[in-house]
C-alpha cells in the first residue's frame, strides 16, 4: 500500500517503488530492501514512518490478544471511553472506526504495519486520545506491530486455534506470550489458561480472590449483574448481555478503563449498562434467532452455555484451509448443547464442503436429530422450520461477515439478511 508524505509517498512494496519515495522496511518485507534501492527509494524504519506522517505519539495504544473475546472487549473498551468524552479509534476483525463511522472495511484481525500507521495518522489527525487494536497470533509471528508502544495490553483466554498456522499449541501459546513479555500495563485474566508474562506493571482480573480486579458475586440469570472490587472501590456490572464469557469481557474492558483514566465510577457503570453489544457476537437478529462468530471449540461451548436456559437448533460450519484438527471438537461442543444440530458449510475456501462436514461429523454419534445441508441457507432455512415456540436458533461461525468464500471467490452472504429474507418471504 502507499501512504502519502510530503511530495513523496511511503510504501512496503518493492514493486511500488520509484524514485525519492520512502520504503518502510519491515520485519515482513526487509528481503525486498536491494528492490527497493535499485529503484531509488528511500529506506526508512517505522520510527521514521511515524516522524513522516506526523503521527501523534502522546496516542494511547490498547492492544487485545487471546483466542476469543478480542473484538467484544474492543468494542466494550472503545464504548466505555467514548461515554467517558474521550475520543477513540479503533481497529480489528470488524473493520477500523472512529465513533461510529467506517473508516476502513474488514481485513486482517492485525493489519500489516504500513497500514496501522495509517491508521495512527488518521486518529492523529481526527485529535484521538486513544487507540485500541486487536492483536492476533499470526500478527504476533509475522512481528505486525513492530514500532508500536503499547500503553495497555489485555489476555483474554487461550483455546485451540490456528493449528494450522502454528503447528501445534505450545507454538500458538508462545506466541500469544510473546506480547506480554514488556513492562507495560497489562490485564491478565487470572482464570483463564496460565500464560508466561512479565508481572512488572500487570494486573490480575477475574475471580480469584487474589486478583487486583476481583469478581465478588455475579447474577447471569437476565442479563448480568455482578460487583468488581478493586482495592476500596467497587464497580457495579447491571448489563443487558448475556453469558459467563462476557462478564470476563466486560470485567477486562472495565479493569483497563479505570486504571487509564480514573473515572468517576457512577459514570463508568452508566457506560456499562448503556452498551448493547457488538454486531454479530450473540446478536438477536430475530425473535428466538441469534448469530455468532464462534468458531472455535472454546467459543461454541461458551455461547451455547448461555444459551442453554432454551431448546437449541444449532447450524454450524468450518472454514476451509484453517486447522482441520479442531473440526470435530466443535461438532462435539454443539452437539452436547443441541437439541436439533445441523451442520453445514461456513467458507470452504479451497476445499470440498462436504469434506469438511465429514470431518466434523467424525466428533459425534449418529443421530436423528443431526442433518448435513451442504447449502448453508438452506441450512439456515431448515433451522428456522424446525424452530418452535420455545426454541432458540443459534447460527455460528460468520458472525457479521457479509461474504462465503469458495475455490478463491467470496460470494455476498450475510447469515443475518438470510434470516430476515426467508422470515419476511414466508418460505417457511
Amino acid at each position: 500500500m502507499k501512504i502519502k508524505a510530503y511530495s513523496s509517498f511511503i510504501t512496503d512494496n518493492s514493486s511500488e517503488c520509484e524514485a525519492k519515495c520512502f520504503y518502510l522496511k519491515t520485519a515482513q518485507n526487509k528481503e525486498f530492501q536491494s528492490q527497493a534501492l535499485e529503484k531509488k527509494a528511500k529506506i526508512i524504519s517505522v520510527k521514521q514512518a511515524k516522524e513522516l506522517l506526523n503521527i501523534d505519539e502522546s496516542i494511547k495504544i490498547i492492544g487485545i490478544s487471546g483466542t476469543n473475546g478480542k473484538t467484544s472487549t474492543a468494542a466494550m473498551m472503545s464504548f466505555f471511553l467514548e461515554s467517558l468524552g474521550y475520543k477513540v479509534f479503533l481497529c480489528g476483525t470488524r473493520g477500523a472506526f472512529i465513533g461510529d463511522k467506517l473508516i476502513d472495511e474488514k481485513g486482517l484481525t492485525t493489519s500489516p504495519i504500513l497500514k496501522t500507521l495509517s491508521y495512527l495518522k488518521k486518529a492523529s489527525e481526527e485529535k484521538c486520545s486513544f487507540f485500541i487494536m486487536e492483536v492476533s497470533s499470526h500478527a504476533l509471528v509475522q512481528n505486525r506491530i513492530e514500532g508500536l508502544k503499547f500503553n495497555a495490553k489485555i489476555y483474554t483466554n487461550l483455546s485451540q486455534d490456528h493449528l494450522d498456522f502454528h503447528q501445534n499449541f505450545e507454538n500458538y501459546q508462545k506466541a500469544k506470550e510473546s506480547f506480554f513479555t514488556d513492562e507495560s500495563l497489562k490485564f491478565i485474566n487470572t482464570d483463564a489458561i496460565k500464560i508466561a508474562y512479565n508481572p512488572q506493571n500487570a494486573l490480575l482480573y477475574g475471580l480469584d480472590k487474589k486478583a487486583h480486579y476481583c469478581l465478588s458475586s455475579y447474577d447471569l440469570e437476565n442479563g448480568i449483574k455482578a460487583e468488581l472490587h478493586h482495592e476500596n472501590k467497587v464497580i457495579h456490572i447491571n448489563s443487558k448481555l448475556v453469558g459467563l464469557f462476557n462478564l470476563y469481557n466486560l470485567t477486562a474492558a472495565i479493569s483497563c478503563v479505570n486504571e487509564l483514566v480514573k473515572p468517576d465510577t457512577k459514570e463508568l457503570e452508566k457506560a456499562i449498562s448503556n452498551f448493547q453489544g457488538v454486531s454479530g457476537r450473540l446478536e438477536s437478529v430475530a425473535k428466538g434467532v441469534i448469530i455468532d462468530f464462534a468458531h472455535t471449540p472454546d467459543g461454541i461451548e461458551k455461547v451455547l452455555e448461555a444459551l442453554k436456559y432454551k431448546p437449541l437448533i444449532v447450524v454450524f460450519g468450518a472454514g476451509g484451509d484453517r486447522d482441520k484438527s479442531k473440526r470435530p471438537l466443535m461438532a462435539k461442543k454443539a452437539f452436547a448443547y443441541a437439541k436439533t444440530l445441523i451442520i453445514t458449510s461456513d467458507n470452504p475456501r479451497s476445499e470440498e464442503p462436504n469434506a469438511i462436514i465429514n470431518e466434523c461429523l467424525s466428533g459425534i454419534e449418529k443421530s436423528q436429530n443431526v442433518f448435513c445441508i451442504e447449502d448453508r441457507k438452506e441450512a439456515i432455512k431448515k433451522a428456522l422450520e424446525l424452530k418452535e415456540k420455545d426454541d432458540f436458533v443459534v447460527i455460528l461461525g460468520k458472525g457479521d461477515e457479509e461474504y462465503q468464500e469458495i475455490k478463491g471467490v467470496k460470494y455476498p452472504f450475510s447469515d443475518k439478511a438470510v434470516v430476515q429474507e426467508i422470515l419476511k418471504n414466508k418460505s417457511i
